[in-house]
């Protein structure tokens, strides 16, 4: 996966790869002794269902970063791997 900059990341779209609308981005959780980033913190689409997913104060999604696969127009996550 190419470089980002978090700032172009800010209230970017979540997809997951079966074309399904997870929500938007809120902000992303970041390890600072690794630089590496863990999570993603999204405020889901209304359609989707967030049952299964890791919740945090009952509203906000919390989806490992490891389940991104690619970072464009949307980002795109698969949807088995963001359930862990």
């Amino acid at each position: 996966m190419s470089r980002v900059f978090a700032r172009s990341l800010s209230r970017k779209k979540i997809m997951s790869n079966d074309g399904k609308l997870v929500g938007t981005l809120k902000n992303i959780r970041v390890d600072f002794d690794s630089g590496q980033v863990q999570a993603m913190i999204v405020h889901p689409d209304q359609t989707f269902v967030t049952e299964g997913y890791t919740m945090e104060d009952d509203k906000l999604l919390v989806i490992p970063f490891e389940s991104v696969k690619d970072i464009k127009d949307y980002i795109v996550v698969d949807r088995y791997l963001a359930r862990k």
